[in-house]
């Protein structure tokens, strides 16, 4: 009876594990709304209680475990190889982080702003790329991100070149100029709250913050996705937009950048 109950107990738990860990994340990569509620909800939840820890802190200790520091590519490459094989996060990604670094080659600006900081994974990977002497401002309301993405961000070795400010999009974009003395910006990553792409895009033009030739480049603007931004940038006549089409990070549900040129 007894050995029956333990031989139970254990193909219970061994049938659990393999659904947890291959299974559902296999149904749930080609689903837009399940993946993310699977990843960024169930698996968030239980790894939090498990180990007493936030997902930021462990993606934090997997860059202290296994990138180099000073090599802003290592960190990376740590955080691509934990988010893929332990546990999936809302980086810009692997797959569409190619697309981002081709296109921060190809203004190779000398000024840009990120909107949505997170753990520090799209500024290291921007920064690393940028020419000497160039400034990345990147602004995050969650506070305690930006504990773990400055702690990420020095890893990397690029204190020198970011400047990370907390607060809120809204309240912080009319006071750079003031603050950081930037005229205008050569790129703007927006990867922060998807509700938050279109108006923050008025107010940097009503800032005067985007030279003109500058890039607007947009992450996530198919999952979860941003419509009315989309809308705003397609159609108006100060802008030329490209849709990059990739996929959500560490899946295989559509998603995309779209590169927007202001023309004045």
């Amino acid at each position: 009876m007894w050995l029956t109950l333990l031989y139970s107990i254990t193909g219970g738990a061994a049938l659990l594990y393999a659904l947890y860990r291959w299974v559902i994340p296999a149904v749930v990569q080609y689903h837009a709304g399940l993946a993310l509620i699977w990843h960024d909800v169930i698996v968030e939840r239980i790894l939090d209680t498990v180990t007493q820890s936030t997902r930021p802190q462990r993606i934090l200790g997997a860059v202290q475990q296994n990138a180099t520091r000073g090599d802003p590519r290592s960190v990376v490459r740590a955080i691509d190889q934990y988010c893929r094989s332990q546990e999936w996060a809302m980086n810009v990604g692997d797959e569409k982080g190619c697309i981002l670094d081709s296109v921060v080659s190809e203004v190779n600006p000398s000024t840009v702003l990120e909107l949505g900081t997170y753990c520090g994974y799209s500024t290291v990977r921007i920064a690393s790329l940028l020419p000497p002497h160039a400034k990345l401002i990147t602004l995050e309301f969650n506070p305690k991100f930006a504990v773990i993405a400055r702690q990420v961000i020095a890893w990397a070795g690029l204190e020198d070149k970011i400047q990370l400010v907390e607060g809120s999009s809204g309240d912080l974009i009319p006071k750079l100029k003031e603050q950081f003395g930037v005229k205008a910006f050569d790129l703007v990553f927006l990867d922060h709250w998807k509700d938050r792409y279109l108006p923050d895009t008025k107010l940097i033009e009503e800032c005067g913050l985007l030279r003109k030739g500058g890039v607007l480049l947009a992450d996530n603007v198919i999952c979860p996705g941003a419509p009315e931004y989309l809308e705003f940038v397609r159609s108006s006549p100060r802008y030329e937009s490209q849709y990059f089409k990739s996929h959500l990070e560490y899946t295989k549900v559509e998603d995309g950048l779209e590169k927007s040129v202001f023309l004045g």
